[in-house]
């Protein structure tokens, strides 16, 4: 035996074993939370720094590769590797293990795209609503896993508001919020192609009224705007990218350097009573103290992480504004 290859083989053998005790206990768990996309490893055992999740028969592998591992020519060895137990342990045929490399990039210099062309659309299921995915086309799927606690207790919170989702995504929490009964939704994105992803989400649970509005805009502009006509919500959700230079923005954004500004503003959107969800997935982030200011806040970020995500994923504030709730309509339906 080469010298050091019994511990290479070990680590390997400790992969694959970690990702076949990890679905066995989780497709248990998924059935009883009802979920049909979760996560099954998340760089559980550290020479391996993939994610592998499960979706409705399929599987997700987001390879972080290390530069040291890059530089030595040595990551496509072991993603070969820990895709051969992908297969073999989750039994599923190569045309449907969906493979990522997120690669180091750049701060403020680039930005992920579209990574395919032609994948699959389909839906998965969780805690009761359906939402569509496509696991070829984006680094992202469509879906954050990590916010599932999260869009939970909007969902809880949401009746009879007036709710906002600003960088809305494909939606998400906006169809959480109107299963909750919220009495209107306004969700702002400036991507034609999320915002006509959130219509398609919406549509799938059924909330096609006319007060589950979409906005394709830039969300810094758009809150501007709405402060200056009066503009008022009950709940909103923050949820903005580490970082975005889009050509169609008036300027670039990033999260450490304008979130206190972005939420100064937007507080005084919220009504008197109203909550405010700010996340944000920058592993440095450091919340400015003024971000803030004047509003009842605390951090629930060990709440709003779910079980089956060992990395700490995002922070996630609630802010309160202070005075009554205002009495709140129920939603027409």
């Amino acid at each position: 035996m080469v010298k050091g290859m019994g511990a290479v083989q070990e680590t390997a053998s400790s992969f694959e074993n970690r990702l076949r005790k990890n679905a066995r206990h989780r497709a248990r768990w998924a059935a009883r939370a009802g979920l049909t996309a979760y996560r099954l490893y998340d760089r559980d055992v550290p020479e391996y720094p993939f994610a592998v999740d499960w979706y409705a028969g399929r599987a997700h592998v987001v390879e972080y590769p290390r530069r040291r591992a890059i530089a030595e020519g040595k990551s496509e060895a072991q993603r070969a590797e820990v895709l051969e137990a992908v297969e073999r342990v989750l039994e599923l045929p190569p045309s449907r293990i969906y493979t990522k490399t997120h690669l180091p990039k750049p701060w403020g210099r680039e930005q992920y795209g579209r990574a395919g062309e032609g994948s699959e659309w389909f839906t998965v299921t969780e805690q009761g609503l359906r939402f569509w995915v496509n696991l070829g086309d984006y680094l992202d799927t469509g879906l954050f896993l990590d916010h599932r606690l999260t869009r939970a207790r909007v969902r809880e919170v949401a009746r009879g508001a007036r709710f906002l989702n600003l960088f809305a995504y494909t939606a998400a929490f906006t169809v959480y919020a109107a299963d909750g009964g919220a009495r209107s939704t306004l969700s702002v994105d400036l991507s034609n192609t999320y915002c006509d992803w959130a219509a398609r989400n919406l549509e799938l649970n059924g909330f096609t009224q006319p007060f589950h509005r979409l906005i394709r805009s830039d969300a810094i502009r758009w809150v501007m705007q709405a402060r200056a006509e009066g503009q008022q919500f009950d709940l909103v959700v923050v949820d903005p990218p580490t970082f975005s230079a889009s050509k169609r923005m008036a300027h670039s954004f990033n999260v450490q350097r304008d979130h206190a500004r972005l939420l100064r503003d937007v507080a005084e959107l919220l009504a008197p009573g109203g909550a405010l969800f700010f996340s944000t997935n920058f592993h440095g982030f450091q919340l400015d103290p003024a971000a803030l200011s004047g509003l009842e806040h605390a951090e629930l970020t060990p709440g709003t992480i779910p079980e089956d995500f060992h990395h700490r994923a995002h922070r996630c504030w609630c802010a309160k504004k202070p005075g009554a709730v205002q009495p709140r309509s129920r939603p027409i339906r």
